[in-house]
């Protein structure tokens, strides 16, 4: 690999002004703040379990509540995500995860197609995470779906505590991204037989 994946994603609307900078070919460090205390743990997994670079710092209108900022979170990951993966020259396209936190179990299915699409089959086993809803981070996945043109199945098999869940999940993810982007030398262009992702 001679060049770095890397990209910086600037939003900024009435509701929130978001700057993130993801380095696909990284070793894991982060630097978050999200101003949600869970997103900036679930984020620093995700960098941690995939050997990402992740920065973000984001500031949006919780006081009201977190559904701008989760939102607008996802299309922002999202778009960095498909700017770092640039052409697909040479990436497995393909990843998957099954991921265990003690009693949680999380399966992650991803490609990076071009064409989004969200399969959520997650019911959590509570509905707050402290005072967060849990329902958000279906609209966060969705968001980065869309922005990334990912396919992108997420199902939670067995969970009994919420914090594991999703814990299990953005772990999984992290790994069937690192998958996915992953670069594999028998593969000429990119993996499909249109010649295009």
């Amino acid at each position: 690999m001679n060049k770095r994946r890397t990209a910086t994603i600037e939003r900024k609307t009435r509701e929130t002004a978001i700057k993130l900078t993801i380095d696909l070919d990284g070793d894991g460090s982060s630097k978050i703040n999200t101003g949600i205390p869970f997103m900036d743990h679930m984020f620093e997994l995700f960098a941690r379990h995939g050997f990402f670079n992740l920065n973000i710092e984001a500031s949006g209108d919780i006081e009201v509540d977190y559904h701008h900022t989760m939102e607008d979170l996802g299309l922002v990951f999202g778009d960095a995500i498909a700017k770092a993966a640039g052409d697909k020259v040479g990436i497995q396209r393909y990843g998957s995860c099954l991921l265990p936190m003690d009693e949680a179990l999380a399966r992650i299915v991803i490609d990076l197609s071009g064409r989004p699409y969200l399969v959520y089959q997650v019911d959590p086993p509570a509905a707050m995470i402290k005072d967060l809803d849990t329902a958000l981070f279906r609209e966060f996945f969705q968001a980065v779906s869309v922005k990334a043109g990912m396919n992108l199945h997420i199902a939670m098999l067995t969970g009994a505590e919420v914090h594991h869940v999703f814990e299990a999940i953005f772990k999984g993810f992290a790994k069937a991204l690192r998958q996915s982007v992953s670069i594999d030398p028998a593969i000429k262009g990119v993996l499909s037989t249109k010649g295009m992702l």
